[in-house]
């Protein structure tokens, strides 16, 4: 096999080659330590050896490269400052038992454009591939490394850095906005001085100001940014990565995503980044047959193809594997402040058979369908973030029932401190876009979720996956007319954020976007300022108001992963479809009863039980006029009878309209 892949540009192959010598005798940057390390998967910071260093040698300033590419015959640095000559500036296999080649070159400076080109022991194969430890990328469809000095920004965040294990304890507000860089909000079309600057995306300084004072007003604790690793192919969101230690050059440089995070720690907002250690594309200039062989995914198709995602699945028994995984998470948790990780599809590590059927998946050495080496390296993973990183948090999109997800590695757990609980968003969306009518015949839906809700430290996902692929946005999967879409919406949102578990809510869902998510558009901020139709501002309020609840109220947090921090009061009442509950705090006087009725029929005179004597009042309803609901509220204290009812020592009454939250 045979692969070239150079990135030259126009008339470059005619000018005459210049060639730049590696500097001879340069000390190399890795010990024996390091070395040792490495091949046991626990060299941590490997990156600060592997890839591209700005490097003072001898009084002599220039660039430090180092590769990992142990089947290949000779490797060579290929860049605009040798015309991508493959014989002008070769490297040295400098430890030859792990294949780690360096060299040190001269002259070069931060913004020079590099490749390897690769000769392999096998097969002939010849390719140019980018750095796999690479900090920065051309911006695509090009496809070159950049050289980048990425250690002189002066963060400005040690406080919160010094607060964040205070504020992401278990026990502590959590309110995550999921949000996609480049669609959140373009700049539009502009004409100046003669010049029409197209549509385009916002660059992360731009955003970091924008997106900040939106998040803040909304009431949002935290940001989840899908996937800013670099990634060639717009289309996949960012779950096809090529390059696992840059962000993303489309919205510009690395030290502006530093400042992105600085500026989102300022207004006291967490970052959560995702993280795809899952698998990677077969995009040929990235990690795919590196070095003319499987070098990092598994060789036996079996194992290390996902077929029907068209891409390759990491090595995970392959400890230099393992060691450039774990390196990236702790790369962006050390060196870009991200207060925590969300590992994607984790199912498909877990389960050997995952998407394939019968007789294309080879079995553990025990029988099983447990993929062991997965399991091993996600274990190690959440060890080393939280020996590494304190209070960042790791959260998994994990769809199935792999017991201990969210449970210390010690008792045999994976180690996650979160994980996204998608039987609770798909249960109750399938709820929701239900006729009113027939949602008695499935009451069942909304009640199932605390059958198991305490068993695992459980985020609730309203996510970016559910509005696309011609599943609807939010406001469109609810029934009836667009009143009753709204009113629907908001009792989703009421019943979710007094639901025991920490939240998270796609953009376009606050106030309600029409149109399912598209990737290649700006949501709809029109729709905000249509004086015909209130409807998505009111929406927008009523988040605002869920979360300053959700954050002021202890109930709703300090024992939310306890489970008694929570009762039902009556969650039999599907005549009604109405459902009630209590959350609990530590203090008696700081209960909060919910009440929904997912019914668009008040009921009037309502009884439930309560649990202490006393006057209640309502602190929220989602059928307030200002919310956009009819105004059926309860504006008057409603005290309390020593009459038994539902299991509690005493009831009160009240008005019961579409949805009401009472304390």
């Amino acid at each position: 096999m045979s692969v070239s892949q150079t990135p030259q540009k126009p008339g470059e192959s005619e000018r005459p080659s210049q060639p730049i010598k590696p500097m001879p005798d340069v000390p190399s940057l890795f010990s024996d330590f390091d070395l040792y390390l490495f091949g046991q998967g626990k060299d941590y910071r490997i990156y600060e050896k592997m890839g591209a260093h700005p490097r003072t040698v001898n009084g002599v300033t220039g660039v430090n490269f180092a590769l990992w590419a142990p089947n290949a015959r000779a490797v060579s640095i290929i860049g605009d400052f040798n015309q991508w000559d493959r014989k002008a500036t070769p490297m040295q296999l400098r430890h030859g038992d792990l294949g780690v080649w360096e060299c040190f070159v001269p002259g070069l400076e931060p913004g020079t454009l590099y490749k390897y080109a690769i000769c392999s022991r096998f097969n002939n194969y010849h390719a140019d591939k980018s750095d796999p430890y690479g900090f920065q990328f051309e911006l695509r469809p090009n496809t070159a490394s950049v050289v980048a000095d990425i250690s002189q920004y002066q963060w400005r965040d040690q406080e919160w850095l010094e607060q964040r294990p205070q504020r992401q304890q278990l026990n502590s507000p959590m309110s995550i906005y999921e949000v996609h860089l480049g669609s959140w909000r373009h700049i539009p079309e502009r004409h100046q001085e003669g010049a029409v600057e197209e549509d385009r995306f916002m660059t992360y300084r731009e955003l970091a100001e924008s997106l900040a004072t939106y998040v803040k007003k909304l009431g949002f604790t935290h940001i989840e940014l899908l996937p800013i690793t670099e990634f060639p192919f717009d289309g996949s969101w960012g779950y096809q990565v090529t390059g696992f230690y840059a962000p993303t050059s489309r919205f510009g440089p690395p030290e502006d995503f530093k400042y992105f995070v600085d500026y989102m720690h300022e207004q006291g907002i967490g970052v959560i980044l995702d993280w795809v250690p899952s698998h990677f594309p077969k995009d040929g200039h990235a990690l795919s047959y590196f070095d003319g062989t499987h070098l990092y995914e598994y060789s036996d198709s079996r194992k290390g193809e996902h077929k029907g995602w068209g891409t390759y699945v990491f090595d995970y028994g392959r400890s230099e594997v393992r060691n450039f995984l774990i390196g990236s998470a702790l790369f962006w948790l050390r060196e870009y402040h991200i207060d925590g990780l969300r590992v994607d599809a984790v199912a498909s590590m877990l389960y050997l058979d995952y998407m394939r059927p019968s007789g294309e998946w080879s079995p553990n050495h025990y029988g099983g369908r447990e993929h062991l080496e997965a399991v091993d390296f996600l274990r190690q993973f959440n060890e080393a973030v939280y020996d590494q990183a304190p209070g960042a948090v790791t959260i998994a999109e994990e769809s199935t029932a792999w017991p201990l997800v969210t449970r210390p590695t010690y008792v045999g757990g994976l180690g996650f401190t979160f994980k996204w609980n998608m039987g609770w968003m798909h249960d109750m969306l399938e709820y929701m876009h239900l006729d009113p009518i027939h949602r008695r015949y499935h009451h069942n839906n909304i009640t199932f979720a605390l059958m198991y809700a305490y068993s695992e430290n459980f985020i609730l996902p309203l996510s970016h996956d559910e509005v696309v692929h011609l599943k609807g946005s939010m406001s469109t999967k609810m029934p009836g007319d667009l009143w009753q879409r709204f009113a629907n919406l908001r009792s989703l949102y009421g019943f979710m954020w007094g639901h025991p578990g920490k939240k998270l809510l796609f953009m376009g869902g606050e106030f309600g976007q029409w149109h399912e998510w598209n990737f290649k558009e700006s949501l709809d901020w029109h729709l905000l300022d249509a004086p015909s139709d209130p409807h998505h501002a009111q929406l927008q309020d009523f988040v605002r108001d869920l979360n300053t609840l959700y954050k002021q109220e202890p109930a709703l947090t300090t024992r939310d992963y306890e489970g008694e921090g929570f009762s039902w009061i009556d969650c039999h009442d599907s005549d009604n479809s109405v459902i009630s509950f209590m959350r609990r705090a530590y203090k008696d006087e700081e209960t909060l009863i919910f009440v929904s009725n997912f019914t668009p029929v008040p009921r009037y005179g309502y009884r439930i039980g309560v649990p202490y004597p006393g006057v209640y009042n309502e602190v929220i309803n989602s059928d307030d006029l200002r919310y956009g609901g009819s105004g059926v509220i309860n504006n008057q204290y409603m005290p309390s009878v020593p009459r038994n009812w539902q299991s509690c020592p005493h009831s009160i009454l009240l008005t019961l309209p579409h949805s009401a939250r009472l304390s």
